[in-house]
């Protein structure tokens, strides 16, 4: 019987390019995300690539109620997930604290912080009836360093380092791992969404580097989830070899 990995966040870049890891991997798949049309598209086209078997479910995962629903709302046979890649995440604006949109913050604090909270908790559970599980957290550099206007997304970041931490003191005891992955500058849609469809402004972020790409980030979270039942890497930071630190990309 194939494996379930569930990937929040799958309609484009690093959820994107782990459903097409995990679907070459021979991976059944949950995809979640906003964009109904992207993860209908997505799920047609692993199938005939893969011959794989793929639910899919659009919501908002800022909504508890929306979180809970759709997850529950899955065939029984959808909750044996092996793998969850909490994924979805986003930053808005980059602001001084004292120019900060209030709106931009919550933003960042529902998705980044509550959505991984309402998906872990439900697919935690699943996990424990099954008797094992592996939860893979998407962190950042921003999580582990704090860098100019980086504020509030930042904060969010440090948020799930230490859930990361906590979920797997309290998971331990079920046989289910917890890992985090901390990337550094990735070239996705990441900047446009920042800067609110700014293409020219995203894209000077990452002059005079060679960012890191969605899919070396989803070649080592498969490298962590292909590891054997008794090894569980805890924390990995992966960078662009020209990134020293998180200082030095978001001073432009």
């Amino acid at each position: 019987m194939a494996k379930i990995a569930l990937i929040t966040g799958a309609t484009a870049g690093i959820g994107e390019a782990c459903a097409h890891t995990f679907a070459r991997e021979g991976y059944n798949l949950i995809l979640t995300g906003r964009r109904m049309n992207r993860l209908e598209d997505l799920a047609q086209q692993l199938n005939n690539k893969y011959n794989t078997e793929i639910a899919v479910s659009s919501f908002d995962i800022r909504s508890r109620e929306q979180v809970i629903s759709n997850l529950e709302g899955l065939p029984v046979e959808w909750r044996k997930v092996d793998v969850l890649i909490n994924n979805a995440g986003l930053s808005q604006g980059l602001d001084p604290i004292d120019k900060g949109s209030y709106d931009d913050w919550d933003t960042m604090i529902d998705t980044n912080i509550k959505g991984l909270l309402y998906t872990s908790k439900v697919v935690s559970n699943w996990m424990i009836a099954n008797g094992s599980g592996h939860i893979i957290n998407l962190g950042s550099i921003a999580g582990k360093e704090v860098y100019p206007n980086g504020n509030v997304y930042c904060a969010t970041k440090h948020a799930v380092d230490a859930l990361n931490k906590g979920m797997r003191m309290d998971l331990l005891q079920y046989g289910i791992k917890v890992t985090a992955i901390h990337p550094g500058a990735v070239e996705t849609e990441f900047s446009e969404v920042r800067f609110k469809g700014d293409k020219d402004r995203a894209k000077k972020v990452y002059d005079g580097f060679d960012p890191l790409a969605a899919q070396d980030i989803a070649d080592t979270i498969w490298f962590v989830a292909s590891r054997p039942a008794h090894v569980n890497i805890n924390d990995l930071v992966i960078m662009p070899t020209a990134q020293a630190s998180a200082t030095n990309i978001f001073k432009r």
